[in-house]
């Protein structure tokens, strides 16, 4: 299943802070990427966070990945949750034979 993880900083981390936990966040985000869990990522443009694009088993595991992320385990990033698929209604526009 494909879940659309939208990560918001709720508590910026202070600048001492920062470096600890990029050194940490970093990686893991980057081995989430090599394990197929996160397909995609990018940066926010509006405000301090990311989107992932996750392949997953289910919403729990969604969360799960999520919860492991340093950044919101500290307690600095909370995730939204949503589950996406395909846009089912261009199916009306194929000509069935």
């Amino acid at each position: 299943m494909k879940v659309f993880a939208v990560g918001m900083i709720t508590t910026p981390p202070t600048p001492e802070q920062q470096p600890q936990l990029m050194a940490k966040e970093v990686p893991h985000t980057l081995q989430l990427y090599l394990d197929g869990k996160i397909e995609q990522f990018w940066f926010r443009q509006d405000r301090p966070g990311v989107f992932f694009l996750m392949d997953v088993e289910s919403i729990d595991e969604a969360k799960a990945t999520v919860d492991e992320l340093p950044l919101t385990e500290g307690g600095f990033m909370t995730f939204e949750l949503t589950p996406v698929g395909p846009l089912a209604p261009l199916g009306r526009l194929i000509q069935k034979k």
